[in-house]
């Protein structure tokens, strides 16, 4: 290990600061987009990071720089010792937030508030009932949008994440936007990735560009003002004018962000991942549990992030079922 270093910057000068942490492999909702339709092989449970291996793993993140952590899963909040991680993470002097489908969050309200948890991000796909219980499995729409609601009304900073798809959910694209007209949140429209099993093919891709279309079609050129987008920021940010709120587009298929990337993932159990295109991993858990110091592996890992989008540099190399197919399906990522 090069001691010089700072272990999390990679070749092309990146420092990553911001870790994802998966908790959990599962979910109370079946997407699509993100599991495949037979399901997953999960991990056992004795190869899933224990909270005090979280804590220990995060630790020497943040002693190295990461100053964000966000927790994912599968749902994180399906995780029955969800108090004991937040509370330990929370003593790390870090911006903790977390990704949630929202179908449970009004039993976490004031965990969440105890361990300063100011930021969420919501996956949602579908304003309509019906679509949401195609694209879920589950019938649990009316749950989750009171559940935004009441986010919203308990001082949280929330974030809608729909990933959009097409002749499925781009009709909504503007019930969307007009979502934001009285309530502050931001909603953010991915582009449909490429994961194992979720049978991704470029025409069902909606991209950035076609997304400003339907903006462009539904306002005028003096509503629609271009945001600031934040220091390493994924997605590039608007808002209508006199809206409350704010939307945006993660265009990680047609315009990377990879320049400015600064996040690292690391999956239930326990395996450092340097980019979410890549199907490379660094197993941190085994290391840890044979005592080990974890430093080298993590420095190694990051030390082999491509610059673009985990070796697929082009959109050609994208569609090459061989290269994206290695890779986990999202659900086992973390999202």
């Amino acid at each position: 290990m090069d001691n010089n270093k700072n272990i999390l910057q990679d070749n092309f000068g990146r420092d990553h600061a911001y870790l994802r942490i998966s908790l959990i492999e599962r979910c109370n909702l079946r997407c699509s987009y993100c599991m495949p339709e037979e399901g997953v092989q999960l991990s056992p449970k004795s190869h899933l990071m224990t909270y005090e291996e979280i804590y220990d793993i995060a630790k020497t993140f943040v002693k190295h720089g990461v100053t964000k952590i966000r927790l994912t899963g599968g749902e994180p909040l399906i995780r029955k010792d969800i108090p004991i991680i937040l509370e330990k993470l929370a003593t790390l002097p870090v911006e903790l937030s977390i990704t949630s489908n929202a179908v449970i969050i009004d039993k976490f309200i004031d965990i969440l508030k105890a361990n300063k948890v100011k930021s969420i991000n919501v996956s949602l796909d579908s304003l309509d009932k019906e679509k949401f219980k195609h694209i879920t499995r589950r019938d649990q729409f009316e749950k989750v949008y009171n559940n935004i609601l009441l986010l919203v009304k308990e001082g949280f900073k929330v974030k809608l994440n729909a990933v959009l798809m097409k002749d499925f959910n781009d009709n909504e694209i503007i019930d969307f936007i007009n979502f934001t007209k009285d309530l502050p949140i931001s909603v953010r429209f991915i582009e449909f990735m490429p994961f194992d099993g979720n049978k991704w093919d470029m025409s069902k891709m909606v991209s950035y560009a076609e997304v400003m279309q339907y903006v462009n079609a539904a306002f005028s050129e003096t509503q629609i003002e271009r945001l600031q987008d934040a220091p390493n920021d994924t997605s590039k940010n608007y808002k209508i004018k006199d809206y409350t709120g704010s939307f945006a587009i993660i265009s990680s298929v047609t315009n990377p962000f990879c320049d400015s990337c600064n996040r690292l993932r690391l999956t239930a159990n326990g395996q450092l991942k340097n980019c979410l295109f890549s199907s490379g991993e660094s197993d941190l858990l085994t290391t840890l549990r044979a005592g080990k110091s974890i430093e080298p592996v993590i420095q190694k890992a990051v030390q082999a992030k491509f610059k673009i989008r985990g070796g697929m540099n082009t959109i050609e190399k994208l569609q090459e079922p061989k290269l994206h197919s290695k890779n986990r399906s999202m659900i086992t990522i973390g999202g």
